[in-house]
């Protein structure tokens, strides 16, 4: 099959493209930069931007599926004036944009890489947020991502596009950065860490899984115009996260325990609610709908997927 992908040099797109060239589909791979070609790998498509105003039509010709991974991503203390704003660019008016113009050049089946922030931030205890869940965004990210999920199922609908929306919790996997990466410095380091009693249950997504999911997703019959949470199907608390990249590191875990209400406090007073949020509370997936609808399993556990995050490359 004849894939374009976009985001094809970011942390997802790159599992993907690997993935997508070892199972010996023919990929274009959308990049700022283009550089020489893998077997199997088409030249290329050059993308200087990804706007309301990009000219997609050289790359689908003959393109049977399309997965679009690039997106304007949600980083913390955004300096921008209106974060919203540039946040519609990239990820709502550019990703309409393009799925126009794959409906018109006879593209099959449109794969969006959303977001579980579309769904919300947090899970209270026993309700994991599901498929089916009315969207409840709280930042500017999530409400672009939602946006360009309505507005995909309006094309879906007026053309006959068949539209697939995963939407993955935090990824992880060799390379990843951001608060993933931040953790696993700390780990190395060996330093006390006061996080050796928390509670919480949160949903992960090891990236081999999420790139088997999405290529599941690619003509499975029944993903056409289907929302699918991504996950690998098992939660973690902080502390039990933490002690199994202790463990895939092949480090001491030093976990100090401090009551989880004590730690919110302190990052309360210091003004740090949001990222106590993300180490301290709970965010959970369901994935029985995905698993079921698609005959999908993940391939990896999570303890299996901190381990191929440090696996040395053959």
């Amino acid at each position: 099959m004849r894939i374009l992908l976009t985001g094809a040099t970011g942390f997802v797109g790159q599992a993907l493209l690997n993935e997508l060239l070892a199972r010996e589909h023919r990929v274009i791979a959308a990049k700022r930069k283009l550089a020489t070609g893998r077997a199997g790998e088409d030249s290329g498509f050059l993308v200087a931007d990804i706007s309301a105003n990009s000219n997609w039509l050289p790359a689908l010709q003959g393109v049977e599926a399309v997965i679009h991974a690039a997106a304007r991503v949600h980083v913390m203390n955004d300096s921008v004036t209106d974060p919203l704003a540039e946040f519609r660019k990239v990820n709502v008016d550019g990703t309409l944009n393009l799925a126009r113009q794959a409906a018109a050049a006879g593209v099959k089946r449109f794969i969006f890489i959303s977001s579980i922030k579309v769904n919300g931030e947090a899970t209270s205890s026993g309700k994991p947020f599901l498929a089916s869940d009315v969207p409840a965004p709280e930042d500017a990210y999530g409400l672009s991502k939602l946006e360009a999920e309505q507005g995909l199922m309006q094309i879906a609908a007026e053309t006959g596009l068949e539209v697939v929306i995963v939407r993955p919790p935090l990824v992880y996997g060799p390379g990843v950065k951001g608060n993933f990466a931040s953790m696993i410095r700390l780990v190395e380091k060996g330093l006390p860490l006061p996080l050796g009693a928390i509670h919480n249950l949160r949903s992960l997504v090891g990236i081999d899984n999420l790139v088997d999911l999405i290529i599941r997703c690619i003509d499975h019959p029944a993903a056409a115009n289907q929302v699918f949470l991504a996950g690998d199907g098992e939660d973690v608390s902080t502390t039990q996260l933490l002690r199994g990249v202790a463990r895939a590191k092949g480090r001491p875990s030093r976990l100090i325990a401090v009551p989880a209400g004590l730690l919110t406090c302190g990052a309360m007073l210091l003004g740090k609610r949001t990222f106590a949020q993300r180490l301290l509370g709970s965010l959970q997936v369901d994935i029985a709908h995905t698993c079921e609808l698609l005959d999908w399993t993940p391939p990896f556990t999570v303890d299996e997927g901190l381990r191929r995050c440090f696996a040395k490359p053959d």
